[in-house]
């Protein structure tokens, strides 16, 4: 059942936030009368981004960063406080798909670099927003997960890896934070339309790979669950992984059976 948000007065810090689902839920959470800002390292799409939202009435603001650098991050998290005086949603999409290939050919840097980028940045975001949520006893944040973390996909041993490994943190920190009005959820939105299917698609080396384009749900539809989470109904699924692979979770946010 789709319910009418307001987020008016509320900020939100989204990672990965140049294209794809971070720049969905940067233009949903917008939509919905948030303060967003936008993080990415690529700052040209990033200004971009913020131009496309604000020309639409939206209130956005745009700060490089590298999840995988601690004082990188603590800085847009500073810039957020400076901005608005508070993050009531950290939104952790920042992700890679590389390096696809088994893990005997693996290049073991850009492995390295998704175990950082997937999972110490998640890491790194959360520890950099979490005094600020304890101090203010409100926040929400939604760790974008996948199915990955409960699989063992060929070709995929650094995505599967980390995602589980970002999946745990999330349960982690949900038993951590009983007892405090801060929500930690993960978001398991199924294959999405982004660049990084088109990869998944061109590398051939699972049964991913060869499904239907048809079949991958748009970004969109992964923005409107990240509002749902952050809304007042997405309190029950606290500490969990929130999948709109399943047609109950797809009909809680409102969005079609497909």
């Amino acid at each position: 059942m789709e319910q009418t948000i307001d987020f008016t007065n509320k900020t939100a810090l989204i990672m990965g936030a140049s294209k794809g689902i971070g720049l969905a839920t940067a233009e949903k959470l917008a939509e919905l009368g948030a303060n967003v800002i936008l993080a990415a390292r690529s700052i040209d799409k990033l200004e971009e981004a913020v131009l496309m939202i604000n020309t639409k009435g939206g209130a956005a603001k745009a700060h490089v960063c590298d999840v995988r650098d601690y004082s990188s991050v603590e800085a847009v998290v500073k810039y957020c406080i400076d901005q608005t005086g508070k993050i009531d949603f950290l939104v952790n999409n920042a992700g890679i798909i590389d390096p696809l290939s088994h893990l005997v050919d693996s290049d073991p840097v850009e492995w390295s670099l998704a175990a950082d980028i997937n999972y110490k940045g998640v890491y790194n975001c959360m520890r950099a927003v979490l005094p600020y949520m304890i101090e203010a006893d409100e926040g929400v944040i939604v760790n974008m997960s996948s199915g990955a973390a409960n699989s063992a996909l060929p070709g995929w041993s650094h995505y599967c890896s980390t995602k589980a490994a970002a999946k745990k943190l999330t349960e982690v920190a949900h038993r951590e934070l009983q007892g405090t009005n801060i929500r930690v959820v993960g978001l398991s939105p199924g294959t999405v339309a982004t660049d990084m299917m088109s990869k998944i698609r061109d590398a051939k080396i699972n049964a991913v790979s060869d499904l239907e384009w048809s079949t991958h749900i748009p970004p969109e539809w992964a923005a409107k669950a990240v509002a749902f989470l952050c809304g007042p109904e997405g309190e029950e699924f606290a500490g969990t992984d929130f999948s709109i692979k399943t047609p109950e979770g797809r009909e809680r946010v409102g969005l079609p059976a497909k």
